[in-house]
């Protein structure tokens, strides 16, 4: 594999197991666009497969035959063209029978999805292939990718046909965290202080082909210029695309992330049917479990008397590059908007809605920064929609009893606790009390990106986590 090789640790050390597995595999990979996956098989298996094969995004069902006959001429297939998907693998049955050497089998089918046309039978054939050939045999590894997050699961992990159960390992590819971005970007040449490291999660996620865009030569701003704002972008049309390459009917799901966009805070199923226009509905019910399975939203709980309620449950938008698109991709009125707009009142809003994200995405560098890693605790926001509203964006509940209540601050300095915010802290401690009529002792524990400056204040505050704690890495 390349020396260069960021993160997917546990990924890497479940392929290696595999290939000594000694019985046969079915794998899928799937997560995201421009995540890693392709780059991740390729580099593990430095692309020597028995068969390998690539859908083409968007393409008809001739296309997609197409690329699979011309995989099977590269694999030593010199027959007729196969009629239908039936024949296609039977045609690959027959070429690794009579070209494939010793040792493992290694069949790798990318862009899954695509093959999957309309009425085509894809996935049935393919259910065919493995259930009557490759399954019995112990030197197969069967590798199917997909950026289709949905489709993969629908019909491949949790397939009710011909593939039941069939999968034998599922690799869910997540976007990277802090510390892995920190670590890619110096690959890249790039050693930006930390706090710029953050700021360019908030606008790219931990995405590495958007992290690969960055010229070490440029600053952030102008780097974030050039990508989103200047004519012909490099990431001007991917908003449209990342959701298209997600979900076959991509209009739905545009739609509520849109509507989760304008609202920072997150929104009740019903006040989304009310933004929406649309009735309750089971379309409704899939597409945001869809968009929650595919990190792009997150379903969070508020807890009244200790018992969840699921009818009250919130959506937000966590989606790093998604959130950004959406806030200002309307507002551009130069080439140069970021670096024109840089400390103005609606870019300091949004950084500190994005740090709160960011906390939410690295809840296991918080329970660690706190010292509860070896006991047990559940992460939860709550909102009170009584007046006075109050909302608090992570709570930590932890089996000794104590509630860590986080509250989440961004800065480019110490943070100064005012009297007048001491006061409104107390007052949402007070109505979390009153209204969850929870028996757990309260510990105000603060996030910030430097710490706290110290006041009388900030003498009570018994836990605090700095942005330097968010870069742990577990993997390590």
């Amino acid at each position: 594999m390349d020396k260069n090789f960021i993160g997917r640790q546990e990924e890497i050390r479940l392929l290696q197991k595999l290939q000594k597995s000694g019985k046969p595999e079915f794998v899928a990979v799937y997560g995201r666009r421009r995540v890693g996956k392709t780059y991740l098989i390729q580099q593990f298996f430095e692309n020597k497969f028995s068969f390998a094969a690539s859908g083409i995004i968007g393409g008809k069902k001739e296309d997609q035959m197409f690329a699979f006959t011309s995989a099977l001429a590269v694999a030593g297939y010199q027959g007729k063209k196969p009629k239908n998907w039936l024949e296609a693998f039977e045609m690959l049955k027959t070429t690794l029978e009579q070209h494939n050497r010793k040792g493992r089998c290694i069949i790798y089918i990318d862009e899954l999805p695509c093959f999957d046309t309309p009425k085509s039978g894809f996935v049935k054939a393919l259910g065919h292939f493995w259930n009557t050939w490759a399954s019995l045999r112990k030197n197969v590894t069967l590798i199917v990718c997909g950026s289709a997050t949905s489709w993969m699961v629908s019909n491949i992990i949790n397939n009710h046909g011909g593939l039941h159960n069939r999968i034998t390992h599922s690799i869910y590819l997540r976007p990277f965290n802090l510390a892995e971005t920190e670590a890619y970007l110096h690959t890249l040449g790039i050693y930006w202080p930390r706090q710029t490291v953050v700021e360019t999660y908030m606008m790219l996620g931990g995405v590495p082909y958007y992290l690969s865009l960055l010229d070490k030569q440029e600053s952030l701003a102008q780097n974030i210029d050039r990508l989103y704002f200047r004519k012909n972008a490099e990431l001007s049309q991917e908003y449209n695309r990342l959701y298209a390459s997600l979900f076959k009917s991509p209009e739905p799901y545009l739609r509520i992330v849109e509507v989760l966009g304008k609202n920072k805070q997150g929104m009740t199923r019903s006040e989304l049917e009310e933004a929406l226009k649309t009735p309750s509905s089971g379309s409704l019910t899939k597409q945001l479990d869809n968009l929650v399975h595919c990190d792009l939203i997150r379903r969070y709980i508020s807890k009244m008397n200790g018992k969840p309620k699921v009818k009250d449950a919130y959506y937000q938008l966590v989606d790093f590059f998604s959130f950004f698109y959406l806030t200002f991709s309307k507002k551009i009125t130069t080439e140069d908007y970021w670096e024109q707009h840089l400390n103005t009142p609606v870019a300091n809003t949004w950084l500190g809605l994005a740090f709160e994200r960011i906390c939410v995405a690295h809840q296991y560098q918080i329970r660690h920064a706190l010292g509860l890693d070896r006991i047990a605790v559940e992460f939860y926001s709550w909102r009170n929609n009584t007046t006075p509203k109050a909302q608090i964006d992570l709570i930590i509940e932890r089996a000794d009893h104590l509630i860590n209540l986080c509250e989440i601050k961004y800065t480019y300095s110490e943070y100064t606790i005012t009297a007048s915010e001491d006061k409104k802290l107390k007052a949402r401690i007070s109505a979390f009390s009153y209204a969850t009529k929870t028996k757990c002792g309260i510990i105000p524990t603060w996030i910030t990106p430097h710490g706290l400056f110290k006041n009388e204040h900030s003498a009570s505050v018994q836990y605090q986590v700095t942005m330097d704690d968010l870069f742990y890495n577990p993997s390590k």
